[in-house]
């Protein structure tokens, strides 16, 4: 009874997440005629106004397409989520993870100012990790989870670093305002900011050489899958691409590294797609083909091959949640993946079957469907870039690579004679078909009806965001051209590469036997990290209090001096004529000396005692008699405390080298010598008594205070006095705890 009530209370956790998409949706729907028309939605919120950040959201032609996309492919998901997994006793906290992910993907699409878009895009990171670990059972789901992670938040920390000097370039973190200007190619700080902001884009759509992610996150629920390959993270990527091509675009290093990046990562994912005989894995390398192709139409400026670029991302999100819906199907009902092990099912599960083959139809190309009009974009797109035939060539090649798998997946599970699977074959629940009909249906009548459903949107994309002229119109049929006899080209080859795949993989086997593992390489990579920090901690952590300080205080000396030799700053002291001063100094010599060369703990708490005497009394001839009697406080509660903390330490066993004493007499030398240096120079200049005038009026009129230092401890810097107290209360807890442990054999 309790089981049944957990599994209805989830299940409907999966239907009001998706009618909340639903609603979202609709809400981006809304607003579409305005935003076509030229009229962006914009909302800014103050977050922090001293470092010209905002809250800040724009909604515009690129941003309406991802988030109809987000939305309307998120409100299918969690229904076909709730009849996938519904009855899974976690389903409540994915449906949580995964709704958070939907959101965290709109923020970022709609973010206008850099550190909000950057905050966005690092949720992106988080969510995905809880969402490819849901298996936390699984060691593989959590390597693989903690694998992407570490690769996305990794390049987040990159385009961190290029936001931060993007908006030093452009004067402002509010990315309508940048994009609006006259670009940043011709700042000297183009070329930082372009490798920081392509490492992060890189690896959140993981173009090589960060690929490896990405097929590994199939160790996710099937949902999530769906849901990140066609609308989610990994199009983050291409999306920061796309927004950013006004202002950091049409220079050959942009060009050249996105060609190179998208074309290798289009072709060698197609192949490894050909090599999977998993169906989810398959698709996982086709995902990989399109966010290359889509980096590589993103290289250029024409108007055909932005056109291409944003088609094809719609194109490819269509096909792809309902393809993974689809063999998620496949896999519910058959209790298997492998293609080796699937046949006839179109028998068995005829809407199954029709979903796989109108989105598969989509995937190779072919009419009436909406992929033909993005395969012969992407091909008038390619002619129109730098190096166009290489250009062509991948696109060809990928394209009919991605033909031939796309029988794979939907000819041999469904045709030809039934197989003997683990479960009888059987139709899945409406939930889990309504996502992949519909999407399906949709690329259908997105081909047959592709400039009046879809022109406006990408021409708002193309003229507002990406900062063209026009846009590329969408046709079916476009004439007999040179795109038209490629396509004629990537499916004769594409057949080809379907019925010889025997030989195919008989011929690149060997070929990809002898690449590298990137995966093994990452395990490599990781394992050398572990053995470096082992390394370091055991050469730093050492253990001894001596070495610590003497790292700090030698640190310390060296960063002071260097400053020193490069400011060589001019002083011009005044020695003191006072005799009493004089011997005071040499006190407080003679105190310091006794704390370095004695072995006693009792005769090194009276040197140090006798320092703070010394600069206790400096402090009463510099006028300062407050101060002194604080120093005098301090100095006698502490050496009161450390000759009781004394009574109940072993005895000193350590003795020190000459060498050691030498050395540390020799750094804290140093370390004296330039504070000493930097405080006359700092003395010999007129000091700028701006911050002193405001102590000085406001100490009393705003903090009801004399005492100018008591006031700016506890009113004007409270939470740092309040932290340093915090520090001392906690050592205290750590002395009192050691001073009370048994003193025993083993002590």
């Amino acid at each position: 009874m309790t089981q049944h009530a957990t599994t209805d209370a989830g299940r409907l956790y999966g239907y009001a997440a998706s009618g909340l998409a639903a609603l979202i949706f609709v809400a981006f729907a809304a607003m579409a005629p305005g935003v076509v028309g030229g009229q962006p939605v914009l909302a800014d919120w103050p977050w922090a106004p001293s470092l010209n950040i905002s809250l800040a959201f724009m909604l515009d032609g690129l941003s309406l397409i991802f988030g109809l996309l987000i939305s309307g492919i998120g409100a299918l998901i969690f229904l076909y989520a709730t009849g996938y997994m519904g009855d899974h006793p976690r389903f409540g906290r994915f449906v949580l993870f995964l709704f958070a992910f939907m959101i965290s993907m709109l923020g970022l699409v709609t973010a206008r100012d850099l550190i909000t878009l950057f905050l966005f895009w690092e949720l992106t990171s988080i969510t995905s990790y809880l969402l490819i670990g849901f298996d936390h059972d699984n060691p593989r789901a959590r390597r693989n989870a903690l694998q992407a992670m570490l690769i996305t938040a990794g390049g987040g920390l990159a385009l961190l670093a290029g936001f931060i000097l993007m908006g030093a370039a452009a004067g402002g973190y509010d990315l309508a305002r940048i994009l609006a200007g006259q670009g940043l190619q011709g700042h000297p700080l183009y070329g930082p900011i372009l490798v920081l902001v392509l490492l992060g884009a890189f690896t959140k759509s993981a173009q090589f050489p960060f690929h490896l992610w990405l097929p590994n996150a199939m160790a996710a629920p099937t949902p999530v899958s769906a849901f990140l390959h066609s609308a989610t993270m990994v199009k983050a990527g291409v999306y920061l691409l796309a927004r950013l091509h006004p202002a950091l675009g049409g220079t050959p290093a942009w060009t050249v590294t996105l060609i190179a990046a998208g074309a290798v990562t289009a072709v060698l994912a197609s192949v490894l797609a050909m090599r999977q005989s998993d169906l989810k894995q398959a698709l996982a390398y086709t995902t990989l083909m399109a966010l290359g192709m889509i980096t590589m139409l993103l290289a250029g400026s024409h108007p055909y091959a932005l056109t291409a670029a944003v088609t094809f991302l719609i194109v490819h999100s269509l096909y792809k949640a309902s393809l993974f819906m689809v063999v998620g199907a496949i896999d519910h009902a058959t209790g298997t993946r492998e293609v080796a092990q699937l046949g006839g099912l179109g028998r068995a599960m005829p809407v199954t079957a029709v979903a796989a083959f109108l989105a598969c139809a989509s995937m190779a190309g072919l009419p009436p469907m909406i992929g033909w009009i993005g395969k012969e974009l992407i091909y008038a797109g390619a002619a129109t870039m730098a190096g166009a035939p290489l250009v062509i060539a991948a696109a060809v090649a990928a394209n009919a690579l991605v033909f031939a798998v796309a029988g794979v997946v939907t000819l041999r599970p469904f045709l030809g004679a039934p197989l003997r699977t683990p479960h009888p074959a059987h139709e899945a629940p409406w939930q889990m078909l309504a996502g992949p009909i519909i999407l399906a249906a949709c690329g259908l009548v997105a081909g047959l009806l592709a400039q009046p459903l879809l022109g406006a949107a990408i021409g708002s994309t193309l003229t507002g965001s990406l900062m063209q002229d026009r846009a590329a119109g969408l046709h079916l049929w476009a004439g007999f051209n040179a795109a038209l006899v490629l396509s004629l080209l990537t499916f004769t080859i594409g057949v080809m590469l379907y019925v010889m795949r025997d030989r195919f993989a008989a011929l690149v086997d060997p070929v990809l036997r002898r690449l590298p593992s990137f995966d093994n390489g990452w395990d490599r990579l990781l394992d050398a990290f572990r053995d470096l920090a082992a390394w370091q901690t055991r050469m730093l952590q050492t253990g001894r209090l001596t070495s610590y300080m003497l790292a700090v205080f030698a640190v310390t000396a060296l960063a002071l001096g260097a400053t020193i030799l490069h400011g060589r700053p001019v002083i011009a002291p005044e020695l003191p004529r006072s005799a009493f001063l004089w011997l005071t100094v040499g006190f407080t010599a003679a105190g310091a000396v006794l704390a370095l060369n004695t072995h006693s703990r009792i005769a090194a708490i009276a040197g140090i005692g006798t320092v703070g005497i010394g600069v206790a009394v400096i402090f009463i001839f510099a006028g300062a008699p407050d101060v002194a009697t604080t120093q005098l406080m301090v100095e006698t509660l502490s050496a009161v405390m450390f000759a009781i903390a004394a009574l109940r330490l072993p005895g000193l066993v350590e003795r020190r080298s000459r060498q050691r004493q030498l050395a540390h007499g020799a750094v804290a030398g140093a370390v004296g010598l330039c504070v000493t240096v930097m405080v006359l120079s700092v003395t010999a200049s007129p000091l700028d008594r701006t911050i002193t005038q405001y102590f000085e009026e406001n100490s009393y009129a705003l903090a009801h205070g004399l005492n100018i230092v008591n006031v700016v401890l506890v009113d004007f810097r409270a939470f740092d006095t309040f932290g340093e107290l915090i520090v001392v209360l906690l050592a205290s807890f750590g002395a009192y705890a050691v001073l009370k442990r048994k003193r025993g054999a083993g002590a």
